[in-house]
């Protein structure tokens, strides 16, 4: 099994530039199964995730394939079957993705049930919920096998704002007969990118970035081009390497609206993210210190929806208040395994209570010693590789598919801005 073998205490500087968002190029990918001619995805990233998700829509029939490093080509017009490949299904949770534009180009779908991380319960209720409003019928026997006669536009209000639940109902309504309006919807980033590329097709949504979506169904969906959006986790994640390694980055091709809820979030914590234009600056010398809360009270970071504090960050932000000094309460509120990791860094000699399954207390600066890891989910295996490149001494990840999941060739470019790591078999 491949690990990554760290050399922690080493400043990082130098330039890298953001990646496509991975939660914006897996719902995109099954949006194009949606359009009745050729569609070109340039600005993807190359992850695990979105291969497995080429395999499966090439699974169905899409004639789908790799252009270029990071553009793929999607031609949807042979795809015949509507019953998902199972093993592939359970390798990651966007395959259920794919039951929207099934649904809506061939008013049936089996979909095993996902995959993914496993950071807690990730319900599937407002999926379901959704499709029945449009008229779908639901079956749960081993797999959701769903039929309908056809969608109908309806008014819905989804029962929480789930993310994959929100873009499940967009890409089912664009075909669907008539008006859907869904209120209580996700808008985060990757939502507002799959609501554009479908207007590039043709589709007909109004109320994109707010949680009431306006979508009028049209008859069919045009091929094109687009270019998938830019990861702000990543960003973040190279914005927090920077600060604690003492470091001096610049990150480019950033989207600043995409970073509202960030700045101020890691702003409490002592890093200063300087935005300018595309582009942000992390400088050297940062002053990591927790920014109390009025009258010196303990401040907290805490995610929820967009605009809120991203819950794919709470990792990072975690990992980051272990070096700064004060205290914080750190308060994961979406999933209840997400904070689990946090006995890795306190046998690193981070100085943290795990108070909940959605809460824990932070007190920094902690001087963190090398350790050997195990990555459980895409987002703490990279709060590990943060942990380990400030940290004394040489650390060693394990598990690092997980990584591999959701940041492209992170080693190769944490390398070219100065970190020591390397890819090993251990």
């Amino acid at each position: 099994m491949e690990s990554f073998v760290i050399d922690g205490g080493r400043p990082l500087t130098g330039t890298v530039r953001a990646a496509g968002n991975k939660n914006g190029a897996l719902p995109i990918l099954a949006a194009s199964m949606l359009a009745s001619g050729e569609v070109r995805l340039s600005n993807m990233p190359r992850i695990r995730d979105v291969e497995t998700m080429v395999e499966l829509m090439a699974d169905l029939g899409a004639d789908v394939d790799w252009t270029s490093r990071n553009e793929v080509r999607v031609d949807p017009s042979g795809v015949a079957k509507t019953d998902l490949d199972r093993e592939l299904a359970q390798d990651i949770r966007a395959s259920f993705l794919l039951a929207g534009p099934l649904l809506a180009r061939f008013g049936r779908v089996t979909v095993p049930p996902p995959g993914g991380d496993v950071i807690g319960r990730r319900r599937l209720d407002t999926h379901i919920h959704a499709f029945q409003e449009l008229g779908v019928e639901v079956e749960l026997n081993g797999a959701y096998e769903m039929r309908t006669n056809g969608l109908r536009g309806k008014r819905m209000y989804l029962d929480e704002a789930s993310v994959m639940g929100t873009e499940n109902a967009i890409m089912a309504a664009v075909l669907a007969e008539g008006e859907t309006i869904v209120g209580h919807a996700a808008c985060e980033p990757h939502i507002q990118d799959l609501c554009r590329f479908l207007v590039s097709l043709g589709a007909r949504i109004g109320g994109i970035g707010s949680n009431v979506l306006h979508i009028e169904g049209v008859d069919n969906l045009t091929g094109g081009e687009y270019r998938i959006g830019p990861e702000h986790v990543e960003v973040a994640s190279f914005a927090a390497l920077a600060a604690l390694t003492g470091g001096d980055v610049t990150i480019e091709d950033v989207e600043p609206d995409d970073l509202i809820g960030i700045v101020p979030a890691f702003r409490k914590l002592g890093i200063r993210m300087d935005v300018d234009g595309r582009s942000v600056h992390v400088a050297p010398g940062q002053d990591l210190r927790v920014v109390d809360d009025l009258g010196g009270q303990i401040p907290k970071i805490e995610s929820g929806v967009w605009p809120a504090f991203p819950a794919d960050l709470t990792s990072i932000a975690l990992t980051c208040a272990t070096q700064s000094h004060g205290t914080v309460l750190i308060f994961e509120k979406m999933f209840e395994s997400r904070l689990f990791f946090v006995d890795k860094l306190v046998s690193m000699g981070a100085r943290i209570i795990l108070c909940d399954p959605h809460r824990a207390v932070v007190t920094g600066p902690a001087k963190l010693y090398a350790q050997r890891l195990e990555s459980p989910d895409i987002r703490a295996g990279m709060a590990m590789v943060i942990a380990a490149l400030c940290a004394e001494g040489r650390s060693s990840i394990g598990n690092i598919g997980q990584i591999d999941r959701g940041y492209e060739r992170i080693d190769e470019r944490l390398r070219q801005i100065g970190a020591a790591i390397e890819r090993a078999d251990l």
